[in-house]
């Protein structure tokens, strides 16, 4: 089974002290059913597509049986949630190894609604489809749109019904990602466990993902401001591309630099810094234009677990800790205005860009402008009938974007070009995922689905075939709302 299906596993993170993780048996489910299988990933990893359709493979992805040379365990982590530090762990979700793909890479293989495991904290460890489906829409659309993120191999059903809010199907998610090790993952270490554990966490983490640093004079000290250096990218990407987390606890960013967790995740149609769409977070917390600051929250949660290692004098430690957290929001920063700069078509930069950027943003907030199809128009010099483009503010603010890019060196085709590779046409709009989602949980119609992840899959095509959905959805009530779906 092992050589058909093209599994290729290691146990490294197994290596680590045992406090870490729980080795624990499969939990099988009934009657498992393949929904959806990310064939392209599949083939990255050096599976074999044909033989992940057949009933062997669907055994696996369903938790009943795991792969020659894989593992059984859950990973023990702490987290900040909300602003409240507690114990957690992967409480429905299973490690069944570590894939080494044919160029060498090696990516985590986990079970999401896997079954109880001993950090369930009274759940009981499964996952309904509907959510299982949204993380795999949403992250898949986030590869697309070139953010840095896990990623969603397959979804089966499992034949079994779970209670949530009502009875629903239960589902089980593969999800790729090129480790689960957390900013939490620190915090448990440095919780619960002695300097000489945390010290292996962060070798291994080093070994991992940064091994440049290895021969560092302080190693742990480069390994933190390079962490900074992938979340600080990572957000600015967020906030480029319009969107929302939702809940971003300290077990919820990674050290990888990877998008983690979509639950009550979404982007944003109407600009407002203030959107928030998770159910939970009435507080606002987590709201789009939080999250650099929250981001930056978190890195110095991180930073207090790698005390012990930055230097033996606590203060001393303090202080490297303190200079590498203040490059933070330089660098975020730095990477949003690159990345607005190239939104607008500009190749270089000017000291009065920043301004020019966000009187654009001003003005769409005060129009109530949608985010992604603002730029879209801009990029493709069509003003769109609303209020925005039919104020003066925005002829007036429009002229002197016209005029700076006219002082530009390159010519207006390079700039336009260079907006269309920046500018999406298309995002996961949140009336198009829950229509999909809809279909396949209540009808089990796969097929709207699989058409927006077609639509979704080259975001910057403007394709005809996607000008449908990038229709704005129709006026609701209320606001839109999501739900962690756990």
């Amino acid at each position: 089974m092992t050589k058909e299906m093209g599994w290729n596993l290691e146990n490294s993170y197994a290596n680590l002290p045992s406090k870490f993780y729980s080795i624990i048996s499969p939990n099988p489910v009934r009657e498992p059913t393949l929904v959806i299988l990310n064939e392209p990933l599949a083939e990255s990893l050096g599976l074999n597509v044909e033989a992940l359709r057949g009933d062997d493979a669907l055994q696996v992805l369903a938790g009943n049986e795991i792969p020659d040379g894989g593992s059984s365990l859950a990973q023990a982590y702490a987290g900040h949630q909300f602003g409240n530090f507690t114990m957690l762990g992967d409480g429905r979700a299973l490690m069944i190894g570590e894939q080494i793909t044919p160029k060498g890479e090696r990516f985590d293989l986990q079970l999401k609604g896997s079954g109880r495991t001993p950090y369930s904290r009274g759940g009981d460890g499964r996952a309904a489809l509907g959510p299982m489906l949204r993380e795999y829409i949403i992250s898949e659309a986030m590869h697309a749109l070139g953010i840095p993120t896990t990623r969603s191999l397959a979804v089966v059903t499992t034949g079994e019904s779970i209670i949530r809010e009502s009875e629903l199907p239960g589902a089980i998610m593969t999800r790729v990602a090129s480790s689960h090790l957390r900013v939490g993952t620190f915090e448990f270490a440095r919780q619960w466990g002695g300097v000489d554990e945390l010290q292996a966490l962060a070798d291994y983490a080093i070994e991992r993902h940064y091994p440049d640093v290895k021969e560092d004079e302080n190693k742990y000290l480069s390994f933190y401001k390079e962490v900074i250096k992938r979340q600080s990218s990572l957000i600015a990407k967020w906030q480029l591309a319009g969107f929302i987390h939702g809940v971003m606890n300290t077990d919820n960013m990674t050290i990888s630099g990877e998008t983690i967790d979509y639950g009550p995740c979404a982007f944003m149609d109407t600009y407002d810094p203030a959107t928030v769409f998770s159910s939970i977070d009435v507080q606002g917390r987590y709201a789009y234009g939080n999250q650099p600051s929250i981001a930056g929250w978190n890195l110095a949660r991180f930073a207090e677990t790698l005390l012990p290692l930055f230097h033996v004098d606590q203060e001393k430690a303090i202080e490297l800790a303190q200079d590498a957290i203040s490059d933070f929001g330089d660098q975020f920063n730095s990477h949003w205005l690159v990345g607005m700069r190239v939104k607008l078509g500009l190749f270089h930069e000017e000291k009065e860009d920043e301004s020019l950027i966000k009187d654009l943003l001003n003005l769409m907030k005060n129009h109530s402008a949608d985010y992604t199809n603002t730029f879209k128009a801009l990029t493709l010099d069509k003003k769109e009938d609303n209020q925005l483009f039919n104020s003066p503010e925005f002829a007036e603010w429009h002229a002197k974007w016209q005029e700076r890019r006219g002082r530009q060196g390159e010519s207006k085709e390079s700039s336009d070009e260079l907006m269309r590779n920046s500018n999406p046409a298309v995002i996961p709009r949140n009336h198009r995922v829950e229509e999909a989602l809809e279909a396949a949980v209540k009808e089990e119609d796969y097929s709207v689905m699989k058409k927006l992840l077609n639509v979704l899959s080259n975001p910057y095509a403007y394709s005809p075939e996607q000008v449908e959905y990038c229709k704005l959805p129709p006026e609701t009530e209320g606001p839109y709302r999501t739900f962690c779906g756990t």
